[in-house]
């Protein structure tokens, strides 16, 4: 069995632009994700996602200098770019996680993968992700965000989904059905955490989490939960982005030309 984790990235995001190639602690925010990835112990390969928009070329130069397996695809079609990226790196399960997290933890991402794996031959669930729309809602913090599909299911999604949201965010298809699907909501063993913002999309989310890198400087990795006691010694960190509103799933890019 092949895991994939495609990361999806892009320098023309609405909100902070360039953001996945911003500096943090040193590196590309790309790089962190991409090496935060690597590090879960379900991944086979990890794969950036990006597009073939010009503005892109900087993204798949990196991947290049860095050796890290690229694709590149539609930019307003995500879905299509997965199921691309999915069938050129023959993958049999597909770790969804995007470019602007990172803070991304592997064993987040294990737990997520592993309760898709289950313990028998076949899988469990259609659809596993540790943040969905209400009702379910996250117990995680935004930002550790981690969807798991298999190929199969990906390929039906690809085929059949019609609404711009679920081609442009890639998983709606699962969970805008229900009552179609099994889909399963990784939660967090303690307490509830959805509250916290530590992905970026706007300048205060870059300075909060620049905030979170400096206090962390010369480590090449630390643990949500090392984040998490941080902000427990350091409740003021919360406010720095705590006004920024996440975007509604269904809500797409008004650039997109269909």
């Amino acid at each position: 069995m092949n895991i994939v984790t495609i990361i999806q990235a892009r320098m023309s995001s609405t909100r902070l632009p360039g953001k996945v190639l911003l500096d943090l602690g040193g590196r590309p925010m790309l790089a962190h994700v991409v090496e935060r990835a690597r590090r879960a112990q379900t991944a086979d390969l990890v794969v950036v996602a990006t597009t073939q928009d010009p503005s892109d070329e900087a993204i798949a130069n990196l991947c290049q200098q860095r050796g890290y397996p690229c694709y590149r695809g539609s930019l307003h079609d995500v879905l299509d770019r997965y199921y691309q990226a999915a069938q050129l790196f023959k993958a049999d399960v597909i770790v969804r996680v995007t470019a602007d997290c990172p803070l991304l933890d592997p064993e987040v991402v294990d737990k997520t993968v592993r309760e898709f794996l289950g313990q028998g031959q076949e899988f469990p669930y259609d659809f596993v992700a540790n943040r969905l729309p209400q009702p379910w809602g996250r117990t995680y913090p935004i930002g550790l965000d981690t969807e798991v599909c298999s190929f199969a299911g990906l390929e039906l999604a690809w085929k059949e989904a019609q609404l711009p949201h679920q081609r442009e965010h890639v998983m709606p298809f699962f969970y805008d059905q229900p009552e179609r699907f099994r889909i399963k909501l990784v939660i967090n063993d303690g307490p509830d955490y959805g509250s916290l913002r530590w992905t970026v999309d706007t300048p205060q989310d870059l300075e909060l989490v620049r905030q979170i890198f400096n206090h962390f400087t010369g480590r090449q990795f630390f643990s949500w939960l090392e984040v998490l006691a941080l902000f427990e010694r350091e409740p003021e960190l919360a406010n720095i982005n705590a006004a920024i509103k996440a975007k509604d799933y269904r809500q797409v890019d008004s650039r997109r030309n269909d």
